[in-house]
């Protein structure tokens, strides 16, 4: 018999783990397209941006997953439209014909419509921006011995970062674990008791999901660091040197760093505008299945399911993306052995608990029914995290360099990486070169 084809767009948690659930499947061939030719670990990316672990370690070549593999394709593109009608993916090396197509594109970073902060701010979405956030931040201090004014060492020393969630808080904690025992043996000649780390968030509580317990910590422990934590601080505009916030106070930057929030990866054509949505994710059914559609599904992410427990979608975190995959990956092989619509299973989530680290022996859990902080809560963290890392040799490479943080609060990875001339980027005539300033990786 023919085998049915499934396309996935997107090897993050959700499409990589709904690829490997249906590896060797008999019932189906399975396309894997995705921008990159790696999977990213996106928890850790704070750590690849502040020096304290390798890019390497957080990324596993896709094709690698797959060698040997019966019905599984990996292609390298980026998607530009999806034809429902014709039940035709478009990318940028060519159409992609399928029976069963899975959105799996994740979020981006969401800047609410504000062009000059898009252009002047870090984002840290991808393992590309936690690279260039890590050249920036390391440049930036070289900066600070040429500066002219005073001025504009307040501009070079003030980093801000935007929004209290998970990314925001593990990001201030690291960069304050930076100032207080890395960059003054790095920059000996440097007073970095004028090195200031703003943490804004738009909300009254730090990880605003979390719990009363996590709230309380997490302030107080950013506090204690050091960390200037304005909650219910609004930014509205930001010139590349000041930031201004709703209330009329201003930060003299030139490093903002935007974790503020995030919006669905949505590629043209999947639904009508009006049908997104909030967060531009997609509305799917309790199967995953698109609204309006036959044959598209979304997880991640990138999909918005209502359920009584959940009434406003799932929170966006991988356990929820990997669940939502399993569950995907079992109705498939129902439908690729001739059941029925009806026979497939209703995706329920049960919630393991949530949690965010804030530096050295300090972090935050949330458990079904208790909450708890300090060094056990890092240490849980820490022991959670690298299991989920996809191979035996990147839990070793993380666990040593962890290790060798957590003995002498110092690392070796500090090296400034800017791209050359001969830089390329993948389209759909090629490769073509760089534009010379492409994601503000080429530092003026």
């Amino acid at each position: 018999m023919e085998k049915k084809k499934i396309v996935i767009l997107g090897a993050g948690f959700a499409g990589l783990k709904l690829a490997r659930k249906l590896n060797n499947n008999p019932h189906f061939s399975v396309t894997l397209i995705d921008r990159y030719n790696y999977h990213q670990f996106q928890p850790l990316f704070y750590q690849v941006a502040t020096a304290a672990i390798n890019a390497s370690d957080i990324s596993f070549p896709i094709r690698k997953v797959f060698q040997g593999s019966k019905n599984v394709s990996v292609r390298l593109a980026e998607v530009t439209a999806i034809k429902k009608d014709q039940n035709i993916v478009e990318t940028t090396i060519g159409d992609f014909s399928y029976d069963y197509l899975v959105v799996a594109m994740g979020c981006t970073t969401n800047f609410f419509g504000n062009k000059q902060i898009e252009e002047l701010s870090f984002p840290m979405k991808s393992t590309n921006e936690a690279l260039t956030l890590k050249n920036r931040l390391l440049t930036n201090f070289e900066s600070a011995y040429s500066a002219e004014s005073p001025e504009e060492l307040e501009e070079i020393m003030n980093i801000v970062v935007v929004g209290g969630g998970p990314t925001g808080v593990e990001l201030s904690g690291a960069i304050a674990q930076m100032k207080k025992f890395i960059l003054p043996k790095d920059y000996p000649d440097l007073d970095f008791s004028k090195l200031n780390i703003y943490l804004i968030e738009g909300g009254p509580n730090l990880l605003g999901p979390m719990s009363e317990l996590a709230h309380k910590k997490s302030y107080e422990y950013l506090t204690n660091m050091g960390v200037n934590v304005w909650t219910e601080g609004r930014v509205t505009d930001y010139d590349g040197k000041t930031i201004s916030l709703a209330d009329g106070r201003t930060i003299n930057t030139r490093n903002l760093i935007w974790a503020a929030g995030v919006m669905g990866n949505v590629p043209e054509g999947a639904v009508k505008q009006e049908d997104l949505q909030r967060g531009n994710r997609l509305k799917v059914d309790r199967t995953s299945k698109v609204l309006g559609t036959e044959n598209i599904y979304a997880i991640g992410d990138i999909s918005s399911m209502e359920t009584p427990k959940y009434p406003h979608g799932h929170p966006q975190l991988a356990r929820v993306a990997g669940d939502q995959a399993e569950q995907l990956a079992k109705n498939f092989d129902k439908l690729g052995q001739g059941l029925s619509e009806d026979k497939l299973t209703l995706f329920e989530y049960k919630d393991p608990g949530s949690m965010a680290t804030i530096g050295k022996r300090k972090a935050v859990v949330d458990l079904p029914k208790f909450s708890f902080s300090g060094r056990l809560a890092w240490f849980t963290w820490m022991f959670l995290h690298l299991m989920l890392i996809l191979t035996v040799r990147n839990k070793l490479a993380i666990f040593l360099n962890w290790a060798q943080t957590y003995f002498t609060n110092d690392s070796s990875l500090r090296i400034i990486v800017r791209p050359t001339k001969k830089d390329f980027r993948f389209n759909l005539k090629g490769y073509r070169r760089f534009p010379k300033n492409r994601d503000k990786e080429v530092e003026a």
